[in-house]
């Protein structure tokens, strides 16, 4: 109306957007939830619970960032397009087994058929032309069908997409009967907040989780709360 841009002084101050403190699960919610998921859904969820992960990290995983004798996770190009290496769960180590030679199957019935290729990022395909059909530079989770390299044009094999994981978590949280607000994230809430719960150093947690700043890591303590430290409710004594 007045046709002037609006410009702030100089002493102005900025409203600061308030913090949420995220939702997490109890270690039986979650091993609930996951246990009305299919097998292959149940293996992707346990390692976004029990290694931390972000939901594209996890669809992201290739055969090879799977280190048994480490017991270790290794994740490109996470968040800030940083790699980590993080914890491998002893419990997971039969599944993943298992998974890697589904994966293996599918990877030689496309190589039967004259495939075989990966999808790499852009300009790797060509950096490294070996890669893309070699079984460790498949992706854990592998989509069902093949489809066409955006940029470089070959025919491969992307992952899952993630929408899959989003179906088979409603689905689950649902038959659980657990009633908080759940997302794939909040399973990397919940390794965070068990982590401490059960006496880990914050500064690990914050190593394996890859943040930057520790006061990231820090809003895990608001989430489990003074009483797990032994304080206890006037009306409890």
């Amino acid at each position: 109306m007045f046709e002037r841009e609006l410009t702030l002084l100089p002493d102005t101050i900025r409203a600061r957007a308030p913090k949420r403190i995220p939702t997490v699960l109890s270690h039986e919610e979650t091993l609930s939830i996951i246990s009305h998921m299919s097998e292959k859904y149940q293996l992707a969820f346990s390692l976004l619970y029990g290694c931390g992960l972000r939901k594209a990290e996890l669809l992201k995983l290739r055969v090879k960032d799977i280190d048994f004798d480490g017991k270790s996770v290794f994740v490109f190009r996470g968040k800030g397009d940083k790699g980590r290496v993080t914890m491998l769960p002893n419990n997971l180590h039969e599944a993943l087994k298992k998974q890697i030679k589904v994966v293996a199957v599918i990877h030689q019935r496309d190589i039967a058929k004259g495939g075989g290729e990966t999808s790499l990022p852009t300009g790797l395909a060509r950096k490294y032309p070996y890669a893309i059909r070699e079984l460790k530079w498949q992706y854990l989770f592998p989509s069902a069908t093949r489809c066409q390299h955006p940029v470089d044009g070959y025919y491969c094999r992307h992952h899952l997409h993630w929408t899959s994981l989003t179906k088979a978590l409603r689905a689950a949280v649902e038959k659980a009967g657990v009633r908080k607000y759940v997302t794939a994230h909040t399973f990397r809430h919940s390794f965070a907040a068990q982590l401490l719960l059960s006496g880990a150093d914050i500064r690990t947690v914050q190593e394996l989780l890859g943040h930057n700043d520790l006061r990231t890591t820090q809003i895990y303590t608001h989430v489990i709360g003074q009483h797990s430290s032994g304080t206890t409710s006037p009306l409890d004594r």
